[in-house]
């Protein structure tokens, strides 16, 4: 299981990157794409969606079935990755490169775990 050292990890398995105190990447986590299986269909906000830590900003569907994801963090939506509306596989080939979503204005987020405290969790899950 890949955990890259410069990310915090929600434990629902989503990914930040920041990039700033207010502005970030999600994506989803090795471990997550794992368990999905192969992602087929990606369904994810606009730019200027607002997104709120702890609820759906969207979902992804797999062979094995469909999962929301859980934003990490409250804001508004800057970026959409539209590669992955083609190419939704990309998230189980790379998942910290293929992110989901940028935001800015971070105004909350959940509990982010650093990498050693998101592998403990994943073991004891």
């Amino acid at each position: 299981m890949n955990i890259p050292a410069n990310l915090k990890y929600s434990k629902s398995h989503e990914w930040v990157e920041f990039t700033s105190d207010t502005t970030a990447k999600i994506g989803l986590t090795d471990f997550a794409q794992s368990e999905l299986g192969d992602i087929v269909f990606v369904n994810l906000p606009g730019v200027l969606d607002t997104v709120t830590a702890g609820e759906s900003l969207g979902d992804v569907e797999s062979v094995k079935a469909v999962s929301d994801i859980i934003s990490p963090v409250s804001a508004t939506v800057s970026n959409v990755n539209e590669k992955l509306a083609d190419t939704p596989e990309n998230l189980n080939s790379d998942p910290y490169g293929a992110w989901l979503i940028e935001v800015e204005e971070i105004t909350g987020a959940e509990e982010l775990l650093d990498a050693a405290a998101y592998e403990a969790f994943c073991k004891e899950g």
